[in-house]
């Protein structure tokens, strides 16, 4: 199981979307306003958790991070939390600098995250 489906079951992104790594453009939503890069969903449609989503697929398509299933990707407006435990470090910082390259994301909180 991805990380994307073990967090957000159900999710999906159109097989033609690009990666998560690149910016996302703002769309425009039914009533006419842009919508915050924080909240493009997978399809860029609106998502409140669009932006968490997005951090999951970018961890699904880093083939150094495997989904660690005792961890989780939430989002708070643009600042990007993770909660739980990882086994590393080294895991750890790569998932920090993975997240920082979703559009949208300002920060990455990890103070509830433990490593060992």
């Amino acid at each position: 199981m991805g990380w994307l489906s073990r967090l957000f079951p159900g999710s999906k992104k159109k097989e033609d979307a690009g990666t998560t790594a690149v910016p996302v453009p703002a769309p425009v939503g039914a009533s006419g306003e842009s919508i915050p890069a924080a909240k493009v969903g997978l399809n860029g449609e609106f998502d409140e958790s669009g932006m968490a989503k997005r951090v999951a697929l970018a961890f699904d398509e880093d083939p150094m991070l495997d989904d660690v299933d005792t961890l989780w990707v939430a989002q708070l407006s643009s600042k990007v939390v993770l909660k739980g435990k990882v086994p590393s470090q080294q895991i750890l910082d790569k998932m920090v600098s993975v997240a920082m390259t979703v559009d949208g994301a300002t920060e990455v909180d990890i103070s509830q995250v433990t490593v060992g």
